[in-house]
């Protein structure tokens, strides 16, 4: 009997044990799953889920990881002339007035909120980003792109400085891109018939996105209690 953990929030399916509440009798083998299969506890797609053994928990990587700096001929090094543009800067700042939301850190909070909304207004006079790239074709590419070299060249500059902080936000981040990621394929399989007759609930401080009638406890992701997961849209 093998087992399978889901890379967004940890959960274990255990062939031998089955998920007999969910209608799944111990013994049942993960091939005999059928593609709908879920997990239970975030959601996430059966893609999501790897072999247990093939996986390595975060804190090996941690402790091994590589403390180099990337290389000024790595492919996947960041590009100091390449230049964000004020939605993006106005994105990136949110979502550290968040991160010091959750640590209490009021001031520090307000002032990254002032510096989104400036960052925000002047975002109008640029070119429109969303007018360009919002279909989800583009966006999928986008993730396949911060998924298989983004996150690498953030992860080796965060571990050549030990920000340990940087590393934390960069596990959380990475998880809510694989499930949206998914999402969207699995949208554009299925178009508007996944959304139907259920909700959509997005974590305020990192993310991520659930999926159904109401939502977990705690964010899979970031460990938020369920009144940071705020619903999105009507259904």
């Amino acid at each position: 009997m093998r087992k399978y953990k889901c890379s967004i929030c940890g959960y274990v399916y255990d062939e031998s044990l089955g998920i007999p509440e969910k209608g799944i009798p111990p013994g049942t083998k993960w091939e005999d799953l059928g593609e709908n299969f879920t997990c239970p506890l975030c959601g996430a797609q059966k893609s999501l889920f790897k072999a247990l053994e093939e996986t390595t928990p975060v804190t090996q990587e941690l402790r091994t990881a590589d403390t180099q700096a990337p290389s000024s001929t790595d492919s996947t090094h960041f590009d100091a002339h390449d230049e964000l543009s004020a939605e993006e800067i106005s994105a990136i700042c949110s979502s550290l007035a968040k991160g010091c939301e959750k640590q209490r850190l009021n001031a520090e909070m307000e002032a990254f909120r002032k510096i989104s909304a400036y960052f925000k207004s002047k975002a109008a006079a640029e070119k429109s980003w969303t007018s360009k790239n919002a279909n989800f074709n583009e966006a999928s590419k986008m993730l396949d792109q911060d998924i298989t070299v983004r996150y690498s060249a953030a992860n080796n500059a965060a571990k050549a400085n030990a920000d340990r902080g940087a590393l934390r936000s960069l596990v959380w981040s990475e998880k809510v891109s694989a499930m949206m990621k998914s999402l969207l394929d699995l949208y554009a399989k299925e178009g508007d018939a996944m959304l139907a007759n259920t909700k959509i609930f997005v974590c305020d401080i990192c993310g991520f996105i659930y999926i159904g009638d109401a939502p977990p406890d705690l964010c899979p992701v970031c460990k938020v209690q369920s009144h940071k997961l705020i619903q999105v849209g009507r259904r």
